[in-house]
C-alpha cells in the first residue's frame, strides 16, 4: 500500500497538517515512520485509527479520552464501526423525522394545514440504546452487562414517563434560574423526585452511588445540549446538584 506524507494524509482526510502533528505530539496517532529528516510517513493502519479518531470527535467524544478508547484492551476496530454505523443511522433517521416534525410545523403556522399537537414531538427520543452503546465505548463491554435490560414499557407508559421527567427537570431548571445554588438543601425533595424517577427506569436499583455515579456521565454531548436548551448552564448545575444530594444521604 502507498505511505501517505503528512501533507498527502492532511488532504486525503480533509484536516490541517498541524492537526496531525498534533495527534503525533499527543500520542493519538503516530506515524508508521520518522525519517531521518524528520519526515512523517503513515501506512492503511495509521489511516484506519485516524478514521476513528476523526469518528469519535465527530460523536463528540473529548480527544483525551479517544486515544483511551482506542487503545483500551479489547477495542475491536470492526465492533466499533458497526456500533457506530448503528448509532449514526439511528441519528439520521432521527434527523430525518425531525426535519419532516419542522416542515409541517412551518406549513402549520403559515396555515396550509391542521396539525396534531402530538405531531410536534415526533422524532424527539431518549436514544436509550444510543447512551448504552456510547457508554459501552467508553468503558469497555463489561459496562453494558451492568446496565442490563432496561424495564419494557409501553407507547402509554413511555409517554407519561417522559411528561414527568420534562416536569421534574423543567422545575430543577426553573429552581436554578432563581439563583439556588446546586448545593442548597431546599433542593433535596425536587433531587429526590428524579432519584426515584430514575430508579424506575433502571433494570436494577439506583444506588446512591450509582445515582451520584449517573451525574458523571450526563458529560455526553446530547445530555449537555439537551440541558443548555432548558436553561444555559443547566448542564453543570444538574450534575452538581444530585452529587450534592447523595453526598447529604450517605452523611
Amino acid at each position: 500500500m502507498k505511505a501517505y506524507t503528512v501533507g498527502e494524509l492532511a488532504r486525503l482526510a480533509g484536516v490541517t497538517v498541524r492537526t496531525l502533528h498534533h495527534y503525533h505530539d499527543i500520542g493519538l496517532l503516530k506515524p508508521a515512520h520518522v525519517g531521518a529528516n524528520g519526515y512523517r510517513s503513515y501506512g492503511e493502519e495509521e489511516l484506519l485509527r485516524l478514521q476513528q479518531v476523526l469518528i469519535h470527535r465527530e460523536l463528540g467524544i473529548p480527544l483525551g479520552e479517544v486515544a483511551a478508547i482506542l487503545d483500551a484492551p479489547g477495542f475491536n476496530r470492526l465492533t466499533a464501526l458497526q456500533q457506530q454505523r448503528r448509532r449514526l443511522e439511528a441519528e439520521a433517521s432521527r434527523y430525518r423525522q425531525l426535519v419532516r416534525t419542522i416542515d409541517r410545523t412551518i406549513a402549520k403556522l403559515e396555515g396550509d394545514r391542521a396539525m396534531k399537537h402530538a405531531e410536534l414531538y415526533k422524532g424527539f427520543s431518549d436514544k436509550q440504546e444510543e447512551y448504552e452503546d456510547w457508554l459501552v465505548e467508553r468503558y469497555g463491554e463489561p459496562m453494558r452487562k451492568s446496565m442490563g435490560q432496561a424495564p419494557k414499557l409501553t407507547e402509554e407508559q413511555s409517554k407519561a414517563a417522559m411528561a414527568e421527567l420534562r416536569d421534574i427537570e423543567q422545575s430543577l431548571a426553573s429552581a436554578m434560574e432563581k439563583g439556588i445554588v446546586p448545593e442548597a438543601r431546599e433542593l433535596d425533595m425536587l433531587v429526590e423526585r428524579h432519584h426515584r424517577w430514575v430508579s424506575r427506569m433502571w433494570p436494577q436499583p439506583c444506588t446512591i452511588d450509582a445515582y451520584a455515579g449517573l451525574a458523571d456521565i450526563y458529560d455526553h454531548p446530547d445530555f449537555a445540549r439537551r440541558y443548555e436548551t432548558l436553561a444555559p448552564g443547566f448542564a453543570r448545575w444538574l450534575p452538581t446538584a444530585m452529587k450534592a444530594w447523595a453526598r447529604r444521604q450517605a452523611a
